[in-house]
């Protein structure tokens, strides 16, 4: 923890839901690496509309904005002087960088079509964030957030699959990350780097069980992912009734 009486730095997201401390996997890393950089801050729901580059998370610091949370991982780095990576050799910091493009430009975005894209899902999760707008906007609004998802989800490639190529893909993922993690307490070694950020919020969003998928399914099958999030979970979020969550999500 930081020694300042009181955090200058203001994280918006987008807030617990779907069993998770954080709905968005890429807030939830942010929130992980400003702990690992010790840095106190205060969390405010977002808005996308005021985000520098229209996208969660970005964060107020000291009169400066910074959207992306690569970038906003590289601003704490700078103004704290911080290395989420100390410790690596320039061998392992590239691997890592390897690792983490992978699991943002490829296995979150299978994650993501199986949570917009099947109906299901969709509508017990995703459809809910419009049920306080007018009642004769509701169905208009969340068409435009199918469309607009289906849209990235196309230009990105994924959403040009069909789902059991999808869950193939995204299955290649996570077979990569757990070699790569083997028996190791963190995926480069015995202590969390910046990777452990995003793997973990990326994982946890799988692995929810408010969502149902063959792509959970399959990340339920590899047993060290599963434990190396309740491990990350118990570290970073350690108030989050990770498993109990999960029930009620299943439940509801």
């Amino acid at each position: 923890m930081t020694a300042q009486s009181q955090p200058q730095v203001t994280l918006f997201g987008v807030g617990p839901g779907f069993g998770l401390p954080e709905t968005s996997p890429y807030v939830m890393k942010t929130m992980v690496q400003l702990a690992m950089a010790g840095i106190d801050y205060r969390f405010a729901p977002g808005d996308r509309e005021a985000s520098p580059k229209g996208q969660l998370p970005y964060i107020e610091d000291a009169g400066d904005r910074v959207a992306d949370s690569t970038f906003i991982r590289g601003h704490i780095e700078a103004r704290y002087g911080v290395d989420l990576d100390a410790g690596l050799t320039p061998a392992e910091r590239a691997q890592a960088w390897a690792f983490e493009r992978m699991i943002e430009n490829q296995l979150g975005w299978a994650i993501a079509w199986f949570r917009f894209m099947d109906p299901a899902n969709f509508a017990k999760g995703p459809a809910h964030w419009f049920d306080r707008a007018p009642e004769a906007m509701r169905e208009d609004l969340r068409q435009g957030l199918k469309d607009a998802v289906a849209t990235n989800l196309k230009a990105v490639g994924i959403g040009r699959h069909a789902p059991d190529e999808i869950a193939l893909l995204g299955t290649r993922s996570l077979w990569a990350l757990s070699s790569q993690l083997g028996d190791k307490p963190f995926l480069m070694g015995q202590t969390p780097t910046s990777v452990d950020a995003i793997a973990f919020g990326v994982l946890a969003t799988a692995l929810t069980p408010f969502f149902d998928s063959p792509l959970r399914r399959r990340a339920e099958g590899f047993a060290n992912l599963v434990a190396y999030v309740e491990r990350m979970m118990a570290r970073y979020f350690p108030d989050f009734a990770w498993a109990g969550a999960a029930e009620e999500a299943v439940a509801a």
